[in-house]
């Protein structure tokens, strides 16, 4: 199971924030390149970036602390927040982005993940955000009427990467991982889930790894990383 480590950017910062309300964002650290060297020395293999304003906002507003992250550090990066168009996703992959990150048009303009997946091979990713049941789209600011299962069904055999599917509702607030949801997702679609949203203590990955049913193939590490509740070492150890 790969850990990806979460660098969410506000204003230039980076940031963790609670079910997405950038009004509650609390700065972890003002330089997200250092915050980047940081998870490389703690030895994980891959970075989640995410632009918050940019996915607010439907097009990139923390391009330069990107840049910086990217120019920092030579680990696989994935990125998401505000990516909207096939010239973003290309200037992104020309800019050194491993995995272009989409929600709100996967969501609005499933073709433009189509497209994207078949002009960049293993390099998209599909961000599904799930509240209350339903998938939210424009940096968790709007709600559909589409579940997750639907939303990713969308995406079979197209060539897409992963599956991020993050739990909004538990999003930021340490409560732990609801592992069956993750895993229902995961056993309804052949294409690889991370799982995102809520992460406690290494005890989450433990359980997400002993679920019967699809292996889930990735999660994404936040606030409980930040705050010293999980060790890097531990949790690699413990994924691996």
């Amino acid at each position: 199971m790969i850990l990806y480590p979460a660098i969410d950017l506000k204003d230039g910062q980076c940031v963790r924030v609670v079910r997405g309300d950038l009004g509650q964002a609390t700065v972890f650290n003002a330089s997200p390149a250092d915050q980047a060297r940081a998870w490389v020395a703690g030895g994980f293999h891959w970075l989640h970036v995410v632009d918050l304003n940019g996915a607010v906002q439907g097009a990139a507003v923390n391009a330069a602390a990107v840049e910086a992250i990217l120019q920092s550090v030579s680990l696989p990066v994935q990125l998401g927040g505000g990516i909207r168009t096939l010239a973003d996703i290309e200037r992104w992959i020309e800019a050194g982005v491993s995995r272009v990150i989409l929600g709100t048009v996967a969501v609005r303009e499933p073709q433009v993940v189509r497209d994207a997946a078949k002009a960049f091979p293993e390099q998209i990713a599909v961000s599904v955000d799930v509240r209350a049941g339903k998938v939210a789209v424009q940096g968790w600011t709007e709600d559909s009427d589409l579940d997750a299962i639907t939303v990713a069904k969308r995406f079979e055999d197209v060539g897409v990467s992963a599956l991020i599917i993050t739990d909004i509702d538990r999003d930021g607030t340490t409560l732990g991982f609801d592992v069956e949801a993750f895993g229902a997702i995961a056993d309804a679609v052949t294409i690889p889930v991370i799982a995102a949203g809520g992460l406690a203590s290494v005890d989450d990955i433990v359980r997400l790894k002993a679920r019967p049913g699809t292996p889930i193939a990735g999660a994404v590490l936040g606030r409980a990383l930040y705050n010293g509740a999980i060790v890097p070492a531990e949790a690699l150890k413990v994924a691996a």
